[in-house]
């Protein structure tokens, strides 16, 4: 089946719908000293709500993702929605650029059109390449699968969807946080089609353990930063249907679990998240998952990786 144009197109009911919770949640007791140290700034949130419900604008940046090129697919069943925007030189290599968690398509919105189009930013034309963006299976605008998949998983399905779907003989990897696991496991699996990757976190690592004395350090690092900011992670990937409960009728709480995430993760000045991102580029991202009731899914990735082993 050949893949379908999508357009983002968010009903008007489910919109309101989410405004209307985030105007009547009703805040409770936090440490008196909190800032971020507990989890998400109170004071913050109580400023980003307001925001949200008076000055946001979903429709301003459901067009902006919009000037790019939607489609789905299927493979193996699911449903594989992405971003294809064509380079503008003789011969652009195929580029799948795949995000992870806390993200989504949203991240890659400032990035597409260098990559397409180099000549508009100083570069060359025969330095494009073909820019497929997908939204991981169970993330946003892609199909929810039955049971929880890991990313060695996901990357069988974004070789399938490159090479047969798609037609690519070959093509590069590149990937943050999952979408570091996925491209590593389509360098590692999948050549030769799969002829590169770039990561920007490291998710595989050698059978034998740390080599010499400054990976060691670094594992030790590591190590006492997961004791400490990883509470998320032993909840996604042990009891992910609980939290959701939580979370899909309550956009504060998505955009709390979210937001905080963005703030610990990023090279912030003085802890001050807005050092780093605006309020609407934190919004859009969390509507993504809102609009298309993900939440839940999309932890399911953390499940689906305890399970690979």
């Amino acid at each position: 089946m050949p893949p379908r144009t999508f357009k983002i197109e968010v009903p008007e009911s489910t919109l309101s719908g989410i405004l209307e919770k985030v105007a009547r949640y009703n805040w409770h007791e936090m440490p008196a000293d909190g800032g971020w140290a507990y989890g998400a700034n109170l004071n913050y949130m109580k400023e980003l709500c307001e925001y949200w419900v008076n000055t946001y604008d979903w429709r301003k940046h459901e067009a902006q993702l919009n000037r790019w090129n939607h489609f789905i697919s299927p493979v193996d069943g699911l449903d594989v929605h992405y971003i294809h925007e064509k380079g503008s030189g003789p011969s652009p290599l195929p580029l799948l650029i795949s995000h992870g968690w806390p993200g989504s398509i949203y991240e890659f919105m400032d990035v597409i059109e260098p990559l397409t189009h180099p000549e508009r930013f100083g570069g060359k034309p025969e330095d494009s390449f073909d820019v497929i963006a997908p939204s991981l299976p169970g993330f946003a605008f892609s199909g929810k699968p039955e049971l929880p998949i890991g990313p060695r998983k996901i990357a069988n399905i974004f070789s399938t969807l490159m090479q047969e779907n798609l037609g690519y003989k070959n093509f590069l990897a590149q990937g943050g946080d999952w979408g570091s696991a996925i491209s590593s496991w389509l360098g590692y699996e999948h050549g030769p089609a799969c002829i590169g990757i770039h990561i920007n976190m490291l998710s595989m690592r050698h059978h034998a353990g740390a080599q010499n004395q400054e990976e060691k350090e670094w594992e030790k690092t590591t190590a006492k930063v997961f004791e400490k900011e990883a509470a998320y992670n032993y909840l996604q990937s042990t009891k992910p249907q609980t939290l959701s409960y939580a979370m899909m009728d309550s956009p504060v709480g998505v955009a709390a679990w979210l937001v905080e995430k963005f703030n610990t993760w990023s090279d912030t000045t003085d802890d001050d998240i807005e050092s780093v991102y605006t309020k609407d580029q934190l919004l859009t991202n969390i509507m993504i998952y809102l609009v298309t009731h993900s939440f839940n899914t999309a932890t399911w990735i953390y499940y689906g990786r305890r399970q690979e082993g």
